[in-house]
């Protein structure tokens, strides 16, 4: 019991901390910076992220497509919506065996089909927003050491990634262990190395991660701040691969922090940038939020259980999606 509370309150009061932190450092020139806004802008950002869940559940519908199973963009859309909101309220990626579940109820899917489908996702959204990262760094100056780090590792993990599972052998050991990692990798190849998938996950993954970025600029310009392109996608590319580490739920606190330090190299004051960061952090959440609580009255009232489920799996000792 106070194993699983810690799970959520230890995060939770780090991400309170370190936003109260920033906010207390400067409040006065906060107070200040919200006097000149342009609300038209929230408007728009919050439309451009609509449209970035759409193609994110019609993507996700791809990749469950690649493993013969014809989900609805609708219901593809839900399960992501519902998964990344209890990624948005609790640490530890819990959504994700959410997802899972729902699969399972939904279209009785293996969980190691649901698993599979979860990390080509992932996958693809890692190495593109480390290539948009790479791409955005030639055009800022005075770059930080740990920014080109933070890019260029996740990059070359994820491309050596692809080149491993071009060299899986087909599941022959007698241990049920290694059989199920061996499919669950064949499952990941079959999803994410046809040239189809190649070209349509890469492709829907770019637009996807630059609808994102617009929303972050349509905040900037909310501000009427004159950031160049370049450090608004750098800003977002850094809050996010901070963000991965889930260290608080959500990445709440370390993706603002991220935003707000890499803001700083384009001259911006910090009240102005940290405001950028907060409410482009909070479009973002409140959308998904907000799709997650439709999407559970979409699927049923089922759902709620599958979270305890996967929340009690993941601190309680329960089993686990292969079933051990």
């Amino acid at each position: 019991m106070y194993r699983k509370i810690s799970a959520i309150v230890v995060p939770t009061l780090i991400a309170i901390g370190i936003i109260g932190y920033m906010l207390y450092s400067v409040w006065g020139q906060l107070l200040l910076a919200l006097q000149h806004i342009i609300p038209e802008y929230l408007l728009l950002g919050i439309v451009i992220c609509l449209a970035a869940w759409w193609l994110r559940g019609w993507r996700y519908h791809a990749i469950l497509k690649s493993l013969n199973y014809n989900v609805s963009v609708t219901v593809s859309t839900a399960c992501i919506f519902v998964s990344q909101s209890v990624n948005v309220v609790v640490p530890a990626r819990l959504g994700d065996f959410v997802r899972v579940f729902i699969l399972k109820h939904e279209y009785n899917t293996t969980y190691s089909e649901g698993v599979s489908s979860i990390v080509v996702e992932r996958v693809f959204d890692i190495v593109t927003v480390a290539l948009l990262g790479a791409i955005a760094i030639f055009f800022v100056l005075n770059v930080p050491a740990w920014f080109t780090t933070l890019i260029i590792v996740p990059l070359v993990a994820g491309m050596l990634f692809f080149i491993f599972l071009l060299f899986v052998e087909k599941p022959s050991s007698e241990n049920k262990y290694i059989v199920i990692i061996l499919n669950m990798l064949h499952e990941i190849r079959r999803a994410s190395l046809t040239l189809r998938s190649i070209i349509v996950l890469g492709a829907s993954s770019v637009v996807i991660w630059l609808l994102d970025i617009l929303v972050c600029l349509a905040v900037v310009l909310m501000f009427e701040q004159q950031v160049p392109f370049a450090i608004v996608v750098l800003a977002v590319v850094i809050g996010n691969l901070v963000k991965a580490v889930p260290l608080t739920p959500g990445g709440m606190g370390t993706y603002e922090a991220a935003l707000t330090v890499t803001f700083g190299l384009a001259g911006i004051d910090p009240a102005v940038a940290l405001l950028i960061a907060i409410i482009d952090h909070l479009i973002k959440n409140l959308v998904t939020l907000a799709g997650g609580v439709v999407s559970i009255y979409y699927f049923g009232d089922w759902v709620i259980p599958s979270i305890k489920d996967a929340f009690n799996t993941k601190f309680e000792g329960g089993k686990k999606p292969d079933g051990t």
